[in-house]
Order: structure tokens, then sequence, then C-alpha cells
């Protein structure tokens, strides 16, 4: 990729969450991953943070979306990854 999305200044904070942070997540929303917004695999930040990983992001794992903003402040959001 020649281009990294994740450091264009519009694009906001993606991280992968582990195992346990994602169980984590689920019960406080207290949701399923199936109700999680989904994000394509072959989505730029996605393939980004494989790039850094040196792994592909395997289907099912959970993205924190980290949005900074100088009238709401801090908003997370969480993504689950889906079929490319």
């Amino acid at each position: 990729m020649k281009f990294n999305v994740l450091e264009h200044k519009l694009v906001p904070e993606h991280r992968v969450l582990t195992d346990k942070e994602s169980e984590e997540v689920l019960k406080a929303l207290r949701v399923t991953k199936d109700q999680l917004p989904k994000i394509r695999g072959i989505d730029p930040a996605v393939r980004v943070l494989e790039k850094a990983r040196k792994a592909p992001i395997p289907e099912g794992t959970i993205i924190k979306v980290t949005r900074i903003s100088e009238t709401a402040g801090v908003s997370e959001a969480y993504r689950l990854v889906v079929g490319r």
C-alpha cells in the first residue's frame, strides 16, 4: 500500500482488540458480535492494520475506532470485521 490512510488527519484511530478486550466490550455494551456495525476486510484502514501487524485480521475480530472532536470530545465505536 502506497499511502497509509491512518496517518491522515481526518481518519480516526483504529485499533484491533484482543479477545479479552472484545469480551469485555461486548459485556459492557450488552450486545453480541452480530449486533456491532461492520467493517469490510478490504477497508483501507483494515488493510493498513494488517500490514502493521504483518498478519491478516481474521473475520470476527473487533476493531475499536476512537474519534476526537473539538465539540463532542472523545467517542469510541466498535466495528466487526466481516468478509472480503
